[in-house]
């Protein structure tokens, strides 16, 4: 609802309060004005867990004979990202324009780069190999993916990497997390997403390895 809609229906929750309750959903608490805010009791319900997706999921497919593979729960699992809506939102998407729920599928209806993809690129980073690295990201760059659709994915694979001891998650998500703020303030070149990809290289190396620049980046 827009904020004019919002402040329209704030009237007639005035006048109407006496005999009607109002129940209002919503993703994000911050895009529901104040002054309906202060007239509500808010509960707030957490994400739902990866089983908890899951087990609809198959419910879902098994009531509407939608064929499905593993990989493709699972995809759908990890783009939902704890919300069951998304999750069947694309679980029909998929179903409608593929007929089979498969992870490649699935990626190419939420229009994200592959997981699979990311964590390769990220791999490369964390053993070193920078031109590797980049080479995975040109890749994606070609396929049209957006900075945002990268540092996103990226953002979530960095956190279910098994290959990552904890310091270098956390240091990957901090790297990660300032260059998804440059990207919303408006650099969104591939140069941002190449300058990352090196910070993220240098984390692992050890003391005194220096990196010297291929043709490519200069």
């Amino acid at each position: 609802m827009t904020s004019g809609a919002q402040q329209a229906l704030r009237r007639t929750m005035e006048i109407y309060s006496n005999t009607t309750r109002f129940a209002f959903a919503c993703n994000q608490s911050n895009k529901i004005i104040e002054p309906l805010q202060s007239r509500c009791a808010i509960l707030r319900y957490s994400r739902l867990t990866d089983a908890q997706i899951l087990k609809r999921l198959q419910q879902i497919c098994e009531a509407e004979n939608v064929q499905c593979s593993e990989d493709g729960l699972a995809a759908l699992i990890f783009s939902a990202e704890g919300d069951m809506r998304q999750a069947i939102n694309n679980l029909q998407s998929t179903h409608a324009g593929f007929g089979f729920v498969s992870g490649d599928n699935v990626f190419r209806v939420v229009d994200s780069p592959h997981p699979i993809k990311i964590q390769a690129m990220l791999k490369c980073c964390y053993e070193g190999k920078i031109d590797a690295a980049t080479d995975n990201l040109r890749e994606l760059w070609d396929l049209g993916y957006s900075c945002h659709d990268i540092i996103s994915t990226m953002f979530k694979v960095v956190k279910t990497m098994p290959t990552l001891s904890e310091h270098a998650k956390l240091e990957y998500i901090r790297e990660i997390g300032f260059t998804h703020m440059r990207i919303l303030e408006g650099v969104q070149t591939y140069l941002q997403l190449s300058g990352c990809l090196a910070r993220l290289t240098k984390i692992n190396m050890k003391p005194g390895t220096f990196m010297l620049p291929t043709h490519d980046m200069i």
